[in-house]
C-alpha cells in the first residue's frame, strides 16, 4: 500500500512548482521585494523545519521576563523601566523535537509605544512572520489588546494568550478575571485558551523585625511550556505549511492586484483606440452594411488586444469559453445597435433626398446625425470593452494556480488544519464593489 503524501510534503511541492511558475518583471522584484523576502523566508523554513515563536503585547507586560524564564537565562533585556525592547531579539530555544529542527524564540517591542510608531510597526512585522504568538497580558483586556487580537486572527496567526504576573491574585480572582477576559475576547478569538503563568513570580515574606518583604521564587511557566511543546509536537510541521500557503496566497493577492491596476489602464487606452477607429469608420461611411462590417471588425480586434492585455491566450479552453460568452453580449449589443443605427441611416437618406426641395437646408441636419452614429460607435465599443475586460478578469483570477484553493480545500477537507484555521486568512474572488474598481 502506498502512503498519501503528508500535507507539509504536498504543500511544499506545490509551492515549489508555484513559485517556479512566477514571471516577474524587473519592476515587480524592485517593488515587492519585501514581500518576496518575506514568502522566501516562509518557505525556507517550511523546508528546514524551523520554527519562529513570537511575544506580543502591551509594553510592560513582562514579555522579555516570560523568554528568559522559557530559556532559563537573562538572554532577552528587561527592566523595571517599561519598554526596554525597541527592536526584535532572538535566541534559539534548547527544546528537542520529533519533527521539528529548531525553535526560534523572538522578542517584540510594545504595541502601544504610541509615540514611537516605528517600533510599533516593528511589533507586528515580527508577529506576521511568526508561526506562533504568545500574545501576553498582565490584566483584564484593553481595547488595544482586542484591537491586536483582531489584527493577527485576520491574518490567520495561531495565537496562544498568556497571562502573566498571576501569582499576584488568589485562585479565585483568576477564575474572576478570567471570565472577564473572555467576554471581552473578539468574537474571532472566543477559542482561545487563556494560559496563567509567572515569569517572575514573588511572595511574600515575614522577616524577623515583623516586616513583611515579596521575594523571587522563581518562574512559574510549566502550562504555557507544556502548550507549546504540544502545538509543536502535534501540529508543528503543518503550522510551517499553512503559514508559507497563508505567505503565498497575500504575495500572490498583492502581486494580481497590482497588475490588474496596470491593465486596467493599458484596457482604457486600448478600448479608448478602438472607440475612435469605429467611430471614425461610421460617422464617414454613407452605407449601413459597412457599418456593421466595420463595427464587429473593431470588437473582435478590440477583443483579441484585450485578451493580450489581460494575458489570457485565445486558444485556451477558458478564452473560448470566454469569448462564446462575450458574442451572445456582442449580438445583442450589436442588435440594439443595428437598429438604431437603421433609424438614424433612414432619417439622414431622407434629408438627403429631401435637399433639392428645401434648397439644401435638410442638409445641415445630417451633420448632428453623423456625429449621433459616431457617439453611438463610441458607447457601444466601451460596453463592448467593458464587458471583454469583465469577463477576462474573472478568467485572469480563476485560471491562475493560487495559494488559497490548496488553501481552502485543505481547511474543507482535514479536520486538523480547520481547527488550526480558526479564521481562516484566505483570499477570495473579487467581490463587486472591488471587480468594479478594476475595470477600464
Amino acid at each position: 500500500m502506498i502512503n498519501k503524501p503528508s500535507i507539509p510534503f504536498r504543500c511544499n511541492s506545490f509551492l515549489k512548482e508555484w513559485k517556479r511558475g512566477l514571471t516577474l518583471t524587473s519592476l515587480e522584484q524592485d517593488k515587492y521585494k519585501k514581500e518576496i523576502e518575506l514568502l522566501d523566508s516562509q518557505l525556507y523554513n517550511l523546508r528546514n523545519k524551523h520554527i519562529k515563536v513570537a511575544v506580543f503585547g502591551r509594553v510592560g507586560v513582562g514579555k522579555s521576563s516570560l523568554l528568559n524564564s522559557l530559556v532559563k537565562k537573562r538572554y532577552f533585556k528587561s527592566d523595571v523601566v517599561n519598554g526596554s525592547t525597541v527592536t526584535p531579539q532572538s535566541c534559539q530555544w534548547g527544546k528537542s523535537f520529533k519533527d521539528i529542527k529548531s525553535i526560534e524564540l523572538i522578542d517584540t517591542p510594545g504595541i502601544d509605544e504610541v509615540l514611537n510608531k516605528k517600533q510599533y510597526d516593528i511589533a507586528y512585522e515580527t508577529a506576521f512572520r511568526a508561526d506562533l504568538i504568545l500574545f501576553v497580558i498582565d490584566s483584564d483586556l484593553t481595547s488595544i489588546e482586542q484591537n491586536a487580537l483582531k489584527v493577527l486572527l485576520a491574518k490567520g496567526k495561531q495565537i496562544l494568550l498568556v497571562l502573566n504576573r498571576s501569582d499576584q491574585w488568589d485562585h479565585k480572582q483568576i477564575k474572576v478575571l478570567k471570565n472577564s477576559i473572555k467576554n471581552r475576547l473578539p468574537s474571532t478569538a472566543n477559542h482561545l485558551k487563556i494560559i496563567s503563568v509567572a515569569a517572575a513570580a514573588r511572595q511574600p515574606k515575614l522577616f524577623k523585625n515583623g516586616r513583611v518583604r515579596s521575594q523571587i521564587i522563581g518562574p512559574q511557566v510549566s502550562p504555557l511550556v507544556t502548550s507549546i511543546i504540544e502545538i509543536v509536537e502535534q501540529h508543528g510541521e503543518l503550522l510551517l505549511a499553512i503559514n508559507a500557503l497563508q505567505q503565498a496566497d497575500r504575495f500572490h493577492n498583492i502581486l494580481n492586484q497590482g497588475r490588474l491596476k496596470r491593465n486596467k489602464a493599458s484596457a482604457q487606452s486600448v478600448i479608448g483606440k478602438f472607440a475612435v477607429i469605429k467611430a471614425s469608420g461610421v460617422a464617414v461611411n454613407p452605407f449601413l452594411i459597412f457599418d456593421l462590417a466595420t463595427g464587429i471588425a473593431c470588437d473582435t480586434a478590440l477583443i483579441v488586444q484585450l485578451s493580450k492585455v489581460y494575458g489570457l491566450k485565445l486558444e485556451s479552453k477558458a478564452a473560448r469559453e470566454l469569448l462564446k460568452q462575450l458574442s451572445i453580449y456582442s449580438s445583442l449589443l450589436g442588435g440594439t445597435q443595428v437598429c438604431i443605427q437603421v433609424a438614424l441611416r433612414a432619417i439622414q437618406s431622407f434629408l438627403l433626398f429631401a435637399a433639392p426641395f428645401t434648397g439644401g437646408l435638410s442638409l445641415a441636419s445630417t451633420g448632428p446625425i453623423a456625429l449621433a452614429q459616431a457617439a453611438l460607435a463610441i458607447y457601444t465599443t466601451q460596453i463592448t470593452g467593458r464587458l471583454a475586460a469583465k469577463k477576462f478578469l474573472k478568467g485572469n483570477h480563476q485560471r491562475s494556480p493560487q495559494p488559497s484553493l490548496l488553501l481552502r480545500r485543505l481547511a474543507i477537507n482535514n479536520p486538523q488544519v480547520k481547527m488550526l484555521l480558526h479564521n481562516p486568512c484566505i483570499s477570495k474572488h473579487p467581490n463587486k464593489d472591488q471587480l468594479q474598481a478594476l475595470l477600464p
